[in-house]
């Protein structure tokens, strides 16, 4: 059975390339709106998290009609933090959309989305977008993704992939970059030409492939996938398998209720067939990977495994004297009930108790994949503590050591490219290739991933904001051996109370504060950050003490210098080893493992002397 009234897509690119844009207007153009509906940019990033940071974190499913045909539409995380929601949801689809930022070219995620796809044997439709920048390199960036796809070994249909260049803004598409574009209808038409329709044995016993998970507190856990094999009925009794663990026996379950996606919608649907992606419940202990069969017929399909983490994170209740303030969710049965509910959702994420009752450690891709789940939680109402950031380490076949390495691109002006490529040479990275783009450098780079701890921001101050730095998982690499990455200490409070603008004008000479006049401080907690190595202890809540001649209102003529904002990922980044970042609802708090002053000096001796 072919269903030629239906078309499977994913829309795969780097991060900030107008995915999530383009299929606004794929949606406004299918039909989805009535003519007069109030409509919101990037609706698909539904999130608030995504919407506030302008990038996608979960894939979702959306459909568009066009000619009776029903296209569904998934869009994808760009970032390399959530590649494993782009690994599974590739194997829903039969084709996907490459887009190419018109400007940029192809980067590190282009390049690792594109090779999951053509492994698959995917299709893929090559969408140039933004061509209606100023700075646009139409014919460069033809040549590029075609030097991409012969590096990646694509085949020969791959290597014949049609080209289309589009205006996700302006909602245009045109096979010929000479001539402007009016609408998305030579997109659409692509992809029913190009893209082939779904097939399978719509008579024979139920084959349906979990890719994607979600989480209703109602209804428990929703399987989301595309049936292969054999149809789909409301109340039907199924089995679940697992291509991966096919000695345990199969486990006998019934599809309660099922859904359909219809533009933004998820319709109740009682049947569906080959080639069909739907929503179903019932499945109590469903996951990712599995299989849902015919009790007749139970064969699982293979499933590739999602890359495991390579950084981990000990999250633990919090103890500090502020403990309680603000958050509503702060006992360890709490947070650890939060942190594998998670797990349910985020196939990329480990959860594991840690050596005490009161901490959790949590594995994931990267940074910002631990720093969102961390940001969500704070909003939640959670209040915990986590530590620095830590490598996972491997050992090879040969007993050798091994640790992650990421495949880091650069695009700088010239004029800042010495300072870089000092930096990173001194963090251990090896130079891959470098070229120009225009007046900019574009440099690429094989990185140690525990030697780009706290650079980011680094970046960010030697090119003036101008650099772009974006990165990729590449694989193992052999131990590169120590490395500091931090060459600053920090300013750690020796009292606790409130910080005075008398004590913080005597200290602001020290290094750049991270608080203000006003707010609360313990004993123990970094106030800012010391430009040489080492802690200094000052105390940021002394009083002056008042005279004759010397009255209290002298105070409102000392300036101050602006602290310095550390957010959630800033303080990640900063953050060393013995110290922690305390996370609340309405704050984030730097400070030290071991809070009392003396006490934290006698380990510290002591550490030495071994």
């Amino acid at each position: 059975m072919v269903r030629e009234d239906l078309r499977n897509i994913a829309i795969i690119a780097h991060v900030d390339h107008g995915k999530t844009t383009l299929v606004d207007e794929m949606l406004k153009q299918g039909g989805a709106y009535r003519e007069n509906q109030t409509t919101s940019e990037r609706v698909m990033d539904s999130g608030d998290l995504e919407r506030e940071r302008g990038i996608t974190i979960l894939a979702k499913n959306t459909s568009i009609r066009y000619k009776d045909v029903k296209i569904n539409v998934i869009d994808t995380p760009g970032h390399a933090d959530f590649g494993g929601e782009v690994e599974r949801i590739l194997k829903m689809v039969n084709g996907v959309l490459l887009l190419v930022d018109a400007a940029e070219g192809p980067m590190p995620q282009t390049r690792f989305v594109l090779e999951r796809a053509l492994e698959l044997g995917h299709r893929v439709i090559v969408v140039i977008n933004k061509i209606d920048r100023p700075d646009a390199r139409l014919a460069e960036v033809q040549d590029e993704v075609l030097e991409l796809l012969m590096e990646l070994d694509a085949d020969d249909e791959q290597l014949d992939s049609p080209m289309i260049f589009c205006s996700g803004r302006a909602g245009t598409a045109t096979l010929d970059p000479d001539v402007p574009g009016t609408d998305l209808v030579p997109l659409f038409e692509k992809i029913l030409e190009y893209i082939p329709s779904p097939e399978g044995d719509a008579d024979a016993p139920l084959q349906l492939l979990v890719s994607s998970i979600d989480y209703n507190d109602f209804v428990g856990r929703i399987g989301i996938g595309r049936i292969e094999r054999g149809r789909i009925r409301q109340n039907q009794e199924v089995v679940i398998t697992n291509y991966h663990d096919r000695e345990a026996p199969p486990v006998k379950t019934r599809i309660v209720s099922m859904y359909q996606f219809e533009a933004l919608r998820r319709e109740p649907c009682t049947d569906a067939a080959v080639g069909d992606i739907i929503c179903f419940s019932g499945a109590e202990n469903i996951t990712i990977g599995d299989t849902i069969c015919s009790p007749l017929a139970p064969e699982p399909l293979p499933f590739v495994k999602i890359s495991e983490p390579v950084m981990e994170m000990t999250f633990s209740v919090n103890d500090g004297p502020f403990a309680g303030r603000e958050g509503k969710l702060v006992t360890s049965r709490q947070i650890r009930a939060r942190l594998y509910r998670e797990t349910l959702r985020d196939v990329s994420l480990r959860v594991r108790d840690g050596e005490s009752a009161d901490s959790f450690l949590v594995a994931g891709r990267g940074e910002m994949h631990l720093s969102i789940l961390l940001e969500t939680m704070r909003r939640e109402g959670y209040e915990l503590l986590v530590s620095a950031p830590r490598v996972l380490f491997k050992t090879d076949e040969n007993g050798v050591m091994t640790e992650p390495a990421e495949r880091v691109t650069i695009d700088v002006p010239e004029g800042y490219m010495g300072a870089v490529m000092e930096k990173l040479g001194s963090r251990k990275a090896t130079l891959i290739d470098m070229g120009n783009h225009g007046s900019r450098m574009r440099i690429e780079y094989v990185i140690p991933a525990r030697c780009l701890f706290g650079y980011r921001t680094e970046f960010l101050t030697d090119t003036r904001g101008e650099g772009i730095i974006n990165s990729v998982f590449e694989g193992y690499v052999p131990y590169q051996g120590e490395i500091s990455t931090r060459f600053t200490g920090s300013l750690v409070a020796s009292e606790e109370g409130e910080a005075t603008a008398y004590a913080l004008y005597s200290v602001q000479d020290r290094g750049d504060l991270f608080i203000t006049t006003g707010d609360s401080v313990y004993m123990g907690m970094i106030v800012g950050e010391n430009p040489k190595m080492g802690d200094i202890c000052v105390n940021v809540c002394k009083q002056k003490h008042l005279t004759a001649i010397r009255s209290s209102g002298a105070d409102e003529k000392l300036i101050l210098t602006p602290p310095r904002e550390m957010g959630l990922e800033k303080a990640i980044e900063f953050i060393a080893p013995d110290e922690l970042v305390e996370i609340t609802p309405k704050n984030i708090r730097l400070r030290k493992r071991i809070l009392d002053t003396q006490t934290r000096l006698k380990t510290e001796a002591k550490y030495k002397k071994q």
